[in-house]
């Protein structure tokens, strides 16, 4: 367990918290970028507890801004797109996407102190269907060159759902392992190409069920943790699991692709009670059959809310959970998670939980968090802020859902990994 205190450093996002400024230092998702389609309106957002205002100026180029008006407040998502800007409509003040006044059409000239205004105002990019923003201190980091991020629209399917819990618990549920052979287990044999496995004849949803007590080890790499998970089953043979904790809000595993590729779940607070789980599918191989991702996510509303939720218990089937599904809520992992997670509370109360010898990714994860809130505070920039172009390179970055012989996974990871050095 950890204290109160510890909990509340690592879950609270607001402006001027510890963990809220760590976030800060780095790139984060604030919207699909079909959400802001060239010509569309702008777009009210809340992330790490400021509200804000999202458009593509007439230009095309993104701006978020301060969503209240800097002269009487009124809401700058209902605005006019247009002039290179944003206006508002009370009064007719005209905003650029750094937040500089243009014009103060009632005043005369213009306004005579306009370029004294400056909007709350913070930059962004467009990458892997997503718009991301960098709200930290100081010039941006480099942008992350994450593959997922960089691979064409047929590789990549990205996604988002709302989850009514803080940021934090809804990410170590990513690098639980255990959990796999439980809550997301069928009780009926599935044997799913898309969910295949190198080296293995069926899908890990089988595979993961007949082995519900793997060997789990960690490792820190210079972006966070390296999680094993090795599942002994026939034949000496092991299935072999590689995922993955990025600091500060991510994670990447197997997911839908199996060995051909891997899955993202970026955690972004709303508030400290909720927050958006950003989720990239990404093959390496084959372009991405998009109607079969895209199947897990169809409970979604056009909000991006889940269908089963609390307030109708996940829908949750009690004949089904006697030979379809453990949970009995559906076939959708993501309604799974949503579950697990929200349902311990908005925010934990972590003195009640008991840590066991699985849970060593996530004690891993906890330190390394409060490790880098610390280097923050003392002035000193995180891991994982990428400032050369050779900092931000990630062939270790390595996403494994391979069946191998008994002996060394990690051996064979590093096999792996230097062939991927070898490649670049």
């Amino acid at each position: 367990m950890i204290s109160k205190e510890e909990n509340e450093l690592l879950t609270k996002t607001d402006r001027g918290t510890p963990a809220g400024e760590l976030i800060r230092r780095y790139w984060q998702p604030v919207a699909l970028a079909a959400e802001l389609p060239p010509g569309g309106a702008p777009l009210a957002v809340q992330i790490l507890g400021e509200d804000l205002v999202l458009f593509r100026d007439d230009q095309e180029r993104i701006g978020l801004l301060g969503i209240h008006c800097a002269h009487r407040g009124t809401n700058l998502s209902y605005g006019r797109i247009e002039d290179g800007g944003l206006r508002c409509l009370y009064h007719g003040w005209l905003y650029d996407i750094q937040g500089k006044c243009l014009e103060q059409p009632g005043e005369p000239g213009g306004g005579e102190h306009r370029d004294q205004i400056r909007q709350r105002a913070y930059p962004c990019i467009e990458k892997g269907g997503a718009i991301f923003t960098y709200m930290g201190l100081g010039e941006p980091p480099l942008f992350p060159n994450y593959d997922f991020i960089n691979a064409s629209p047929d590789h990549l399917y990205t996604s988002k759902i709302h989850h009514d819990c803080n940021y934090q618990q809804a990410n170590e549920g990513n690098i639980d392992p255990v959990h796999l052979s439980y809550l997301h287990r069928f009780l009926e044999n599935r044997n799913e190409p898309y969910r295949g496995v190198r080296g293995a004849a069926e899908s890990h949803y089988n595979l993961v069920a007949r082995n519900s007590t793997p060997i789990i080890d960690v490792e820190l790499t210079n972006f966070g943790v390296r999680i094993y998970t090795a599942r002994k089953l026939e034949a000496d043979n092991f299935y072999l699991r590689v995922s993955y904790f990025i600091l500060p809000n991510l994670s990447a595993f197997p997911g839908q692709t199996g060995g051909a590729g891997y899955s993202v779940n970026w955690h972004v607070p709303i508030d400290d009670t909720h927050h958006w789980k950003y989720s990239f599918v990404y093959s390496a191989g084959a372009p991405l059959k998009k109607d079969v991702v895209g199947r897990e996510r169809s409970e979604l509303d056009p909000t991006y809310r889940l269908a089963r939720n609390e307030s109708n218990r996940f829908l949750q089937d009690r004949e089904a959970m006697k030979t379809k599904t453990y949970a009995g809520m559906g076939t959708g992992f993501q309604a799974h998670d949503a579950f697990a997670t929200a349902s311990q509370g908005a925010v934990q109360n972590r003195n009640d939980e008991h840590l066991v010898s699985s849970d060593k990714a996530i004690v891993a994860a906890r330190k390394l968090l409060k490790k880098a809130i610390q280097e923050v505070r003392e002035g000193r920039e995180p891991p994982h802020v990428m400032r050369s172009a050779e900092q931000n390179r990630f062939p270790h970055l390595l996403v494994i859902s391979d069946m191998i012989p008994s002996g060394d996974w990690k051996a064979y990871t590093r096999n792996l990994e230097a062939e991927a050095r070898a490649r670049i």
